[in-house]
């Protein structure tokens, strides 16, 4: 029995548990850990390696670290996402590889957007939104925020989502 037929039924289970993990935290705290995000990492790496062999695993775990990364880091630059959520985003394509890392960033950001407007209905917002946005689209700084949401519950409900559509 190779590794891969070994180790790849734990993967999805294995990214479950760090993704629910995050998203309770981020909950409660409104923050990621570095202890979790790059534990995440540091755990999938060798994971990877038995999988795939060193140079393959090594190659897997880096395209899928740096997609996952690459992806949300923008928004982060815009004020838009903490560093945690991309961490978590980067940790999760170290564990499922780079093409799963990007479905699952594009149903996080539905997950999100559909999440952020109806809190923007909800307290009806619109206005100050349409305000933010202009001034992204004119680079004027000093936005007034509308509020945060726990991404870490998004890219959790978006890992989800992949991995079980996916089955």
């Amino acid at each position: 029995m190779s590794a891969t037929s070994t180790l790849s039924p734990f993967i999805g289970p294995l990214t479950i548990v760090i993704v629910l993990t995050a998203a309770a935290i981020d909950l409660q705290r409104r923050r990621i850990p570095n202890w979790l995000t790059f534990g995440a990492w540091m755990l999938a790496v060798p994971v990877q390696i038995a999988m795939h062999g060193f140079g393959h695993g090594l190659m897997d775990w880096t395209l899928g670290w740096l997609t996952g990364l690459a992806i949300f880091l923008p928004l982060y630059a815009l004020r838009g996402m903490a560093a945690g959520d991309v961490k978590l985003m980067a940790a999760v394509g170290a564990w499922l590889g780079p093409a799963m890392a990007f479905e699952i960033a594009l149903m996080a950001c539905l997950v999100g957007g559909v999440w952020a407007l109806a809190l923007v209905y909800w307290f009806r917002s619109g206005a100050l939104v349409l305000r933010n946005v202009w001034g992204i689209v004119r680079a004027k700084p000093g936005a007034q925020s509308v509020g945060s949401l726990p991404y870490g519950v998004a890219i959790a409900a978006g890992t989800l989502v992949t991995l079980f559509a996916s089955t």
